[in-house]
């Protein structure tokens, strides 16, 4: 990489140049050359990345700040944590250098190591005062052997040029000694990478399952070819790992490999893919209006992100199915646990759901042992939602996707932001009770009718219950701490007993407990109500307490046809709903 491009490049914007040759030591070396638009410049590196609602403080990575313009040391002032002020005594070019630390691993940070390199941009590049909308030229010097990966159009060997900053910072970087698959969908070029195996090598049908995956979701939104017209897949395939972040002409996602060789862990991922693809449309184009243009700086509220995403991660279900990947067997497992784990929430009815979407900066990505009593996801309970508003919309002879196109066609096709009236209106104009039903399962913390909407489908909702006693509490899953309370659950028999996280159990009636099996014989079977002594250690002191378990409660749910509900109609509804048909 030059040290000095030559001035006109300059006049085109920022040059971005990303030094990786040392993977080993875990730094980025970045060097940005601009030429500055006024006297007092700020430089100002993101706060988080978009997708991904919380605050990261990206700029803890960042280390030994310089500016010199025409080799002239130039002194900084920090505005605030992330901000840097410059004082320029001419309008002469700027050469920027800085370093980061690339150690952490996952779809939203960098990881730089002897293996690969992964960055999100927005934890890396500086936005100078007065460039955000400039053309940014993106180079990088890698390591022998290794090759980029980068949704980005290519700008000469190892270059790239974003539009502008926004669109620089939604390209991640994959680089390393990686095969790139090229595949298409309707006519669209693709890319598939992974780090940590060559799943097309090792799975010969994935390439053509992900391409009808990718054409359902087309189908879905109504559209002949993608939103993208240049697609890259970036797998992380690790020991053990699930997420995924969407970007506007690619997805970054990570799988375990244990997970993926599990029953059912193909099907999973494909699911994934299906999520992450579904949302160059819902997310990236049809986009909250909150987040047009985003502000990178600080925490925007969000209303709508349970639409978004959870809207999204209903239909990630039923797309692989609609596919004609699965079963509709496998289908009804994977739609009854989300159900199930929505229903053994208790936090479902202390939070409502656009409550939830609001607060996403603050609770979701910060759980803790009492999260699941005092929280829903917006992800989890928006899905419930969707599933119930496609089931509702259909007893008016419309669908989700019937609403979902409309939507792209007013809103995200234009790049027009929506905002939550102009969702409710979107659906009250297919069913119009909808627009006092929609705001109430929104703000309210009452299950919808689940029974009901399920019922049209011939399905029904059956519960198991545990085996044991309901003692009201979960174990640690550490093997060295198997006797230790990870969490508490609220109103229950471990918290009247005044237990707490972190407690280690030691004996109920004088048996000693050192495995969870030792507890299971000790409380005995579901009898009538007893009071047991139960000692426990907290901050090194032996305590005792009184312990009163209540009869086994429901440990899962399952969806089942119901054969009471059979009938050609609600198969045919069911057949209909399955493959994403009005």
């Amino acid at each position: 990489m030059s040290d000095d491009p030559p001035l006109q490049d300059l006049a085109a914007g920022p040059i971005v140049q990303l030094d990786l040759r040392d993977p080993h030591r875990h730094l980025v070396r970045v060097t940005l050359h601009v030429q500055p638009q006024c006297l007092q410049p700020e430089l100002r590196l993101p706060a988080w990345t978009p997708g991904s609602y919380l605050i990261r403080d990206y700029v803890r990575h960042l280390e030994a700040l310089e500016v010199h313009q025409g080799g002239i040391p130039v002194a900084s002032t920090r505005a605030a944590e992330a901000c840097w002020g410059l004082e320029l005594t001419s309008l002469a070019p700027l050469v920027i250098r800085y370093r980061l630390q690339a150690t952490e691993l996952s779809v939203r940070t960098c990881h730089l190591s002897a293996d690969h390199g992964f960055l999100a941009l927005a934890g890396v590049v500086l936005q100078v005062s007065g460039e955000r909308w400039h053309p940014h030229r993106l180079e990088l010097a890698l390591p022998e052997g290794w090759q980029a990966f980068v949704p980005l159009p290519s700008n000469g060997e190892n270059a790239w040029i974003a539009a502008d900053f926004d669109r620089l910072i939604d390209s991640p970087v994959e680089v390393g000694p990686h095969p790139c698959h090229r595949f298409s969908v309707a006519g669209a070029p693709h890319r598939w990478v992974t780090w940590g195996t060559d799943l097309p090598a090792d799975d010969p049908l994935w390439l053509a399952d992900v391409e009808r995956v990718a054409l359902a979701c087309c189908r879905l939104m109504g559209e002949p070819t993608p939103a993208s017209d240049n697609y890259l897949f970036v797998l992380h395939l690790l020991a053990e790992a699930y997420g995924g972040l969407e970007h506007d002409h690619g997805s970054v996602l990570q799988f375990g490999r244990r997970a993926l060789a599990a029953p059912g862990g193909r099907r999973k991922l494909l699911q994934l893919v299906a999520h992450e693809y579904l949302h160059q449309w819902n997310v990236r184009r049809l986009r909250p209006a909150e987040l047009t243009p985003i502000d990178y700086d600080r925490a925007t509220i969000v209303p709508g992100l349970w639409f978004a995403e959870g809207v999204t991660s209903y239909l990630d279900l039923l797309l692989p199915l609609a596919a004609g990947i699965g079963t509709e067997g496998e289908l009804l497992e994977d739609l009854g646990a989300d159900l199930s784990r929505y229903l053994l929430t208790p936090g479902r009815q202390i939070q409502g759901l656009r409550q939830s979407a609001e607060e996403a900066w603050v609770k979701l990505y910060r759980q803790d042992a009492s999260s699941a009593d005092s929280q829903i996801s917006y992800y989890l309970k928006g899905a419930v939602v969707a599933l119930v508003l496609d089931l509702h919309l259909r007893r008016q002879g419309s669908c989700l996707a019937v609403v979902l196109r409309a939507l792209w066609r007013s809103h995200g096709a234009w790049g027009r932001g929506y905002r939550n009236d102009d969702l409710i209106a979107a659906f009250a104009e297919q069913a119009p009770d909808l627009a006092q039903l929609l705001p109430h399962w929104l703000e309210s913390t009452d299950d919808p009718d689940l029974a009901s909407y399920l019922a049209d489908v011939g399905l029904a909702l059956v519960p198991t219950f545990a085996a044991d006693p309901f003692l009201g509490w979960q174990l640690e899953d550490a093997a060295d701490r198997l006797m230790q309370l990870k969490r508490v659950h609220r109103d229950a028999p471990a918290e009247r007993a005044r237990l707490q996280p972190g407690d280690e159990l030691l004996a109920l009636d004088g048996v000693r407990l050192r495995r969870p099996e030792d507890l299971a014989l000790a409380i005995g079977p579901a009898t009538a109500p007893a009071e047991r002594e139960l000692l426990y250690c907290r901050d090194g002191r032996v305590r005792s307490t009184v312990l009163m378990a209540e009869p086994p409660a429901v440990a899962s749910w399952q969806l089942v046809i119901d054969p009471v509900l059979v009938s050609d109609l609600t198969g045919l509804n069911r057949r209909r709903w399955l493959s994403l048909q009005p």
